[in-house]
């Protein structure tokens, strides 16, 4: 759609969902802004609101059409435009029935986001999600981040087919990003202050083998390293599926200064009767991609996420995964109530788990990898850290950070107090002075 004049608005933005959406968020505004769009923290200022949605869970969902009808409200009732995955996937059934929404786009049309916003202002309603999504590989971002880190997204898109998931129908095949761009990106990123880019994609090992016809993530490490300014303890890797985690990766990860000593593994489930269910590779490939990083790499920290009630889930097999988290003592690990999504094979598989099954035992895991952080964390009180600031919380007075041991946004944190003003990204000594149950207290010493 051309059209002759070149208005400009104000913009609100919502992003909802995995960091791989707030990377798909940073380059539409980005877009929105090269236009000449004012972007604005107020949505009751907004002339148009963009929700940028997330759909892999039930809850997500619901989270996406609570702030989209939230920012319908709050802004006056002015436009809103329903971006990314929820449109990709369940457009058909909400946009003759969601009629606060103005516009919809999918996961392949952030292109259109200007053209979107005139058509909004227009008095239009509209579906432009295209039905095959494509990646993109532009550089240009406006970061949502506090700005030292940001997310280095290397691929889109997924080629496994775990039971469950729905991510290959919203956001397609599995697609490399060229390298080249990857590298473009990276040098815009460390040019414009982040000391930290954590690579992403829904399985960051299997990348390249698409493009070159060769798994090239270790290619692309050594590549990023080279990179002007880039700093030591720079590139934090997330989402390795543990089949490919490699010696030549570990390897990797151990001699490359500027890979830091930490790595995300998805596991899903501990039991081979589950992980058969879901599609995934039977226990002992996690387990032994654990054990080869721990024996290669003892500073090593190792995060991993976990689905509790899946359909067949029995007691022993739950009381496995308790009895893995005893014993490995994993140094972060998130999980999940499984969602039962239609048009997945998992939806119907017999054995479904009762709600309040499901409940009690995301409580269980929680409590038992809550011990495994007391324990740690108990270990740690007396010694001298080096900390990562983040920023500082006006309510506790206190300024926050992390330890090369945790991802921003999803792992623990070091609160302390300190004689002078740190600096988002400024690394700085911290004693640790006492601890929780998730983070760490202590005060900031004068070096490093």
């Amino acid at each position: 759609m051309e059209r002759a004049d070149r208005r400009t608005f104000n913009i609100g933005v919502i992003s909802l969902g995995c960091d791989k959406n707030r990377v798909d968020t940073e380059k539409m505004l980005y877009r929105v802004r090269m236009f000449g769009h004012n972007i604005v923290n107020d949505i009751k200022l907004a002339d148009v609101v963009i929700v940028n949605t997330c759909a892999f869970l039930q809850s997500s969902r619901r989270e996406a059409v609570e702030s989209a009808l939230e920012a319908w409200r709050d802004s006056g009732g002015k436009p809103v435009i329903m971006t990314g995955c929820l449109p990709q996937r369940f457009i058909d059934e909400f946009f003759h029935t969601f009629t606060e929404v103005s516009g919809f786009l999918g996961t392949g049309d952030y292109d259109r986001i200007n053209e979107a916003i005139e058509a909004a202002m227009c008095g239009e309603r509209f579906n432009w999600v295209k039905s095959c999504p494509a990646p993109s590989e532009e550089t240009g971002r406006v970061l949502t981040t506090a700005g030292h880190y940001a997310y280095l997204m290397i691929a889109d898109g997924c080629s496994n087919r775990c039971t469950y998931c729905l991510i290959p129908q919203i956001r397609g095949k599995y697609r490399s990003f060229k390298m080249e761009s990857i590298l473009s990106e990276a040098r815009q990123l460390i040019e414009g202050g982040a000391k930290e880019l954590i690579l992403v994609a829904q399985d960051t090992t299997r990348y390249g083998l698409d493009l070159y016809g060769k798994y090239s993530l270790v290619r692309l490490l050594k590549e990023l390293s080279k990179l002007e300014g880039m700093p030591d303890e720079a590139i934090r890797l997330m989402y390795c599926y543990p089949e490919l985690v490699t010696y030549e990766l570990i390897a990797e990860i151990k001699d490359n200064a500027k890979v830091i000593k930490y790595i995300d593994i998805p596991a899903q489930h501990i039991s081979d009767n589950v992980l058969k269910g879901m599609g995934r590779p039977p226990a002992g490939t996690f387990m032994e991609a654990v054990e080869k990083l721990r024996r290669e790499v003892p500073e090593i920290s190792i995060r991993s996420t976990f689905i509790v009630g899946f359909p067949g889930e029995s007691e022993e097999d739950f009381g496995q995964l308790l009895g893995f988290l005893r014993e490995y003592r994993l140094d972060n690990a998130g999980f999940f109530a499984y969602s039962r999504e239609k048009g997945k094979p998992a939806y119907n598989l017999s054995g479904q788990v009762h709600h309040r099954t499901k409940k009690r035992r995301l409580d269980e895991a929680n409590f038992v990898q809550q011990q495994v952080y007391m324990e740690y964390n108990a270990s740690q009180v007396g010694k001298a850290l080096k900390v990562t600031c983040d920023g500082f919380d006006e309510g506790k007075g206190m300024y926050y950070g992390r330890t090369y041991r945790d991802a921003p946004l999803c792992d623990k944190l070091v609160w302390f107090t300190a004689s002078r003003e740190h600096k988002a990204g400024e690394k700085c000594g911290v004693i640790i002075e006492s601890s929780g149950v998730y983070d760490l207290y202590g005060r900031a010493l004068e070096e490093v």
